[in-house]
């Protein structure tokens, strides 16, 4: 571990929680059944949530925490599409400015729930959105930037799951995650940690672009290259460099999977549970559906539903939405 990562306390879970209470969905747990297979497997469904993902968890716990006035100048930040949503949803909410940076790609899906939302879309290309991340500025405005990986309020905001998720499953020993940025697996396997809970968080990718297990096996964050897919939620060229202590501490293990596993997890949700995940949210399920990083009793977050819809009726149909470009 090269620096300290420091702890998360139950109180300020249970302040996110507290501050949260009137804002999001409490999300269930469905049992998925895996004939033949000794454990038990649950779906947390933050498809469910309001904005459809659980980025409205840390974009709201970051919004509602800040000063009254700096609130009210605005907000920005930079996003695939979810955690976008999520603050333009909070924001809406609150009545100020937020304004949403995506990069080419951002599925049309997201960009439409963004306008509809509110929100002020700024296009810019790829390397402009990762200048943005890093170094949490864009020229063009003035207001607080919402990280989603390294604010502590965005910890906590995605902590409240793992809260959430022992309350109804004491039994938990491992949870399968989507793997991002590493924000949702780090706040989920801190909240186990501040219930003395000894859980085993497995962060899940898939291999169209897989930046945890390259960091792993080189003992630090490197660059790869990621392939273009459908999925838009996962994936990007490198571990962050503020989160890598976290995930060193946090994360016990990393899971990748193909492509073509999460598009047949997508249609067996649809068409066996009735639920829509996008690219991003199947890839923990297509991960159990594998037998790949269970446990006795294991849980899989479906991160979000936002996926466009010609690409879920490319999958539904069998195929793999750009022929697994």
């Amino acid at each position: 571990m090269t620096t300290s990562v420091p702890a998360l306390g139950i109180e300020a879970i249970d302040a996110a929680r507290a501050r949260l209470a009137h804002i999001v969905v409490e999300t269930p747990l469905l049992p998925l059944e895996l004939p033949g297979v000794d454990t038990r497997v649950f779906l947390k469904l933050e498809n469910l949530q309001h904005g459809g993902s659980f980025k409205l968890r840390p974009a709201a716990n970051a919004v509602l925490s800040l000063p009254p006035a700096e609130r009210a100048r605005g907000v920005f930040t930079a996003s695939t599409g979810n955690l976008g949503i999520g603050m333009a949803w909070i924001a809406a909410r609150l009545g100020i400015p937020a304004d949403v940076v995506v990069r080419p790609g951002t599925p049309a899906a997201k960009l439409a729930a963004l306008v509809r939302l509110g929100a002020t879309v700024h296009e810019v290309s790829a390397g402009q959105w990762w200048e943005v991340v890093e170094t949490r500025r864009f020229p063009a405005l003035r207001g607080r930037y919402i990280d989603g990986a390294g604010d502590p309020e965005v910890i906590e905001g995605n902590a409240t799951i793992g809260a959430e998720i022992l309350d109804r499953c004491p039994e938990v020993d491992t949870v399968l995650v989507p793997f991002g940025a590493g924000a949702l697996a780090c706040g989920i396997a801190a909240a186990c940690r501040a219930r003395d809970r000894r859980v085993r968080v497995v962060a899940c990718e898939c291999d169209v672009a897989a930046p945890l297990a390259a960091a792993r096996a080189a003992g630090r964050p490197v660059c790869i290259e990621p392939r273009p897919s459908f999925i838009s939620g996962v994936g990007v060229a490198t571990v962050l460099a503020p989160m890598w202590p976290w995930l060193e501490t946090l994360i016990d293990a990393s899971v990748v999977v193909p492509l073509a596993d999460v598009a047949a997890a997508i249609r067996r949700l649809a068409t066996q549970q009735h639920l829509i995940a996008e690219g991003a949210g199947a890839v923990p399920v297509a991960a159990a559906l594998a037998g790949a990083g269970l446990g006795r009793h294991t849980v899989c977050v479906v991160s979000g539903a936002n996926i466009d819809p010609g690409d879920l009726a490319t999958i539904l149909a069998g195929g793999i939405p750009g022929n697994g470009r």
